[in-house]
């Protein structure tokens, strides 16, 4: 068969529409809204890709990975050797698979949503992130996901500040070279924000679980509770024996409106109201083990994937009217417009060109509702996008039992206390080497939103693979040590 002419008979194939709970059902569970392929329809899917000699889909994944090679695999029925391929270069395939924003960077480069079929039509791009996450599913329910050898230990120790996605991938890629890690957390559990951040009806818990059973076995210790920068410093830990510190805590602080009325009862920062929403008691620390009762009116206010999360969640915690509240136009927003889609389908009221100016609260100091005002967009601000102008006399109140505020995320500025000479910027983000994560203190790396800003899983993953090759290389200029018996 000739290249073009395969290249047409693959163009031809539809594509495999993707299996999901319908709203009516999905408000009243907590389960993942997708419900993912049988191996068919995956095998299906991936006869769609065009097997592109330069892979665009491969040159935009933040970890590179190998995408026509897992889906050459997969299309002959091949999930173990799929899922392998993904696992080669991506510490957390299956979390990556439901949480990336695959059409802006694979997906987006997806060579089949830009070519034309010979009856003129044009077809979506390969369900690259999907089929990602089926087959690293398939592989760990029916086969099991093979647990690495334990190697020779080292007798060196690596100390990992934050257990999210860049701590994670640290641990794993060091734990596989033979030398001892612990991780850090200021939350009770490890798994960051993939367990303190990511709603149950994003990803499944289980997935996560099946991680941190992997890095056990690694044996990777965990040591929750402890804030770097309050409980213990980066001295202290190579005090205590440690070689080299990774400082992985991300950006983890909610911005704040600032307006009057934001201290009453009621309101949330958007952490705080998706961990007491999504996980058990025992999982969050003592002062969030109340139950979170959000009444019948819950306002979120933000653009991004955060507040989607939060007004979803509001509406599978029994609230009837729930208002997602923004500033710009939908056009503006950045978060993913998928999430969206489910918000609408779940219910979800957006108010866009519209600014909080004020909380409003009772006698006992709960918030009824949320002053705001409607607004044009004006001139591009610093972010390039067009600035939101007030409309005079335009005042209006939407009533609120509960607020969650969604409007960003900040890197915690105790990092100055407790990473002496450790170089950070004016927001409080480490200042490293690009190529090696090092910081400005040798034997200290570092990685993640904490030095990139709020941004993806999958960057802070590969920042985490990065900075444990170089942690390698860094300790291999030490002294050797004595191992372990």
């Amino acid at each position: 068969m000739g290249k073009d002419v395969e290249i047409q008979r693959r163009l031809a194939i539809s594509r495999v529409p993707i299996n999901k709970q319908v709203p009516a059902e999905r408000t009243k569970n907590w389960d993942e809204v997708f419900l993912g392929f049988d191996l068919e329809a995956a095998q299906t899917e991936a006869m769609r890709c065009l097997q592109c000699p330069t892979a665009p889909c491969q040159q935009a994944c933040p970890v590179g990975n190998d995408i026509p090679g897992a889906f050459k695999l997969l299309e002959v029925g091949d999930v173990f050797g799929a899922a392998e391929v993904f696992r080669e270069t991506s510490n957390l395939p299956e979390l990556c698979g439901r949480l990336c924003p695959q059409e802006r960077l694979c997906e987006g480069e997806c060579v089949v949503a830009f070519a034309i079929r010979p009856d003129s039509h044009q077809e979506p791009p390969v369900t690259i992130g999907k089929l990602e996450a089926f087959v690293t599913d398939y592989q760990r329910e029916h086969y099991g996901v093979p647990l690495p050898i334990v190697p020779e230990q080292t007798g060196f120790s690596i100390a990992i500040i934050g257990a999210g996605p860049a701590g994670l991938a640290v641990a794993e890629e060091l734990g596989k070279r033979g030398h001892s890690c612990t991780m850090f957390d200021a939350w009770p559990e490890p798994g960051g924000v993939l367990l303190y951040g990511i709603p149950n009806f994003k990803l499944s818990k289980n997935v996560l679980q099946d991680k941190l059973k992997y890095l056990d076995h690694l044996g990777v210790k965990f040591v929750g509770n402890t804030w770097v920068g309050k409980d213990v410093t980066i001295d202290d830990l190579f005090t205590q024996g440690f070689d080299a510190v990774f400082v992985g805590t991300g950006a983890s602080l909610g911005g704040k409106l600032s307006v009057p009325g934001e201290t009453l009862t009621g309101i949330y920062a958007a952490t705080e109201f998706l961990v007491r929403g999504n996980l058990r008691p025992e999982q969050l620390p003592e002062n969030m083990r109340d139950g979170l009762n959000v009444g019948n009116d819950v306002v979120v206010i933000g653009g991004g994937d955060t507040s989607m999360d939060c007004v979803r969640t509001a509406v599978r915690l029994g609230a009837q009217n729930v208002s997602c509240v923004y500033r710009r136009t939908e056009a503006e927003m950045q978060g993913r417009t998928e999430e969206r889609h489910h918000a609408r389908e779940e219910g979800v009221d957006f108010q866009f060109l519209t600014i909080p100016l004020r909380f409003i609260g009772n006698e006992a100091g709960q918030v009824t509702g949320v002053e705001c005002q409607q607004s044009a967009l004006g001139e591009p601000d610093e972010s390039g996008r067009r600035a939101p102008v007030p409309i005079p006399h335009s005042e209006f109140i939407i009533p609120a039992d509960s607020v969650a505020i969604a409007i960003g995320y900040n890197a915690d500025p105790n990092i100055n206390d407790a990473a002496p000479g450790v170089q950070t910027n004016r927001w409080n983000l480490v200042e490293v080497d690009r190529e090696t994560g090092m910081t400005t203190r040798p034997g200290v790396f570092a990685g993640g939103d904490n030095v990139n800003g709020a941004d993806l899983v999958v960057t802070a993953l590969a920042d985490g693979r990065r900075a444990a090759l170089a942690i390698d290389e860094y300790i291999a200029t030490l002294p050797p040590k004595k191992r372990p018996k």
